[in-house]
């Protein structure tokens, strides 16, 4: 009886503890399950300020304050906004990732942050001479070949110096850059899908935040001269979504918050289109039928 009564005691503790670990466990995976689909307002609000600052700043804050404060041999505020907006970025990548229902391996978020930051530093490099130039009269709306400073350089090789220097800037930095940027921003999307049928409720803040963020990715996606691959990543949202919709999957307030941005973004970047569409001068640097001036290179030509 005794050794009945042992073994019996045994076996409700085993249930117990058993029990208790399981309920953990369905807490703590209920508790992950509401991370991931709950709207990220810190990272998407910390992402739009930091493009707002660091990134559209940059250039206001390396052009008009005073060169006293910054000499030319030095670098300049912007160039101080670069790096933090190359430490702020990846880590908000890296956060995206981590919070993706769709777990992804070390490698590709490493491979992801390495480049960025890489393609990052190198524009770093070349936009802070860019910007410096222009306090020398540069043109941003004029090829390097044209523009007035350059027909004067002695030796003439040394243009091919400068402009080997906006391919760093402007071809390879901007796509180690954004390629894997946009790619981070694609995988956390497909992660977004489930087969919860609940509508994500949209506050006046969260549509306030998707028009600033909106508004910010075009200024990225004009002034990168990257439409063609924010084009393409838009288009195969749009291909997931209806395909995870075809399959009766949902995607979460996150998802369609990066949808909805970027939907923004393409209007925003078709209207500047069309309103510089017949300018003859700006036409002779970004021919063909995606064009896209920069935004700066109108500045120089008619606002400076």
């Amino acid at each position: 009886m005794a050794r009945s009564e042992v073994r019996e005691r045994r076996q409700d503790q085993s249930k117990r503890h058993k029990q208790g670990s399981e309920h953990k466990h369905s807490e703590k995976n209920d508790k992950e399950i509401e991370n991931i689909s709950s709207f990220h307002w810190d990272l998407w609000l910390i992402l739009a300020l930091n493009n707002w600052i660091f990134d559209f700043g940059r250039p206001i804050a390396a052009m008009w304050v005073p060169l006293s404060w910054s000499p030319l041999d030095l670098p300049s505020i912007g160039d101080y906004f670069h790096m933090a907006y190359n430490v702020v970025t990846p880590f908000c990548m890296l956060k995206l990732m981590e919070r993706s229902k769709q777990r992804m391996s070390t490698a590709v978020s490493y491979l992801c942050v390495i480049i960025f930051v890489m393609g990052a530093s190198i524009h770093l490099v070349g936009d802070s001479v860019n910007h410096r130039l222009i306090h020398l009269g540069y043109k941003n709306h004029l090829s390097v070949r044209e523009n007035p400073i350059m027909k004067n350089l002695k030796p003439e090789g040394l243009v091919k110096s400068f402009e080997l220097l906006y391919v760093y800037d402007e071809v390879i930095g901007h796509l180690m850059w954004y390629l894997p940027m946009f790619f981070s921003f694609f995988l956390f999307y497909c992660g977004c899908f489930s087969s919860n049928s609940r509508k994500p409720n949209y506050s006046a803040l969260c549509l306030f935040l998707i028009v600033l963020s909106g508004a910010s990715y075009w200024y990225i996606v004009v002034e990168g001269q990257i439409f063609p691959l924010f084009l393409f990543t838009f288009f195969s949202m749009l291909a997931v979504f209806l395909y995870k919709s075809y399959q009766g999957l949902t995607c979460n307030i996150n998802g369609l918050f990066l949808l909805w941005t970027f939907t923004v973004t393409l209007v925003m970047a078709i209207v500047w289109s069309l309103m510089l569409w017949n300018d003859s001068i700006l036409r002779q640097k970004y021919p063909g039928w995606l064009y896209m001036p920069e935004p700066w290179a109108y500045y120089t030509l008619y606002l400076s």
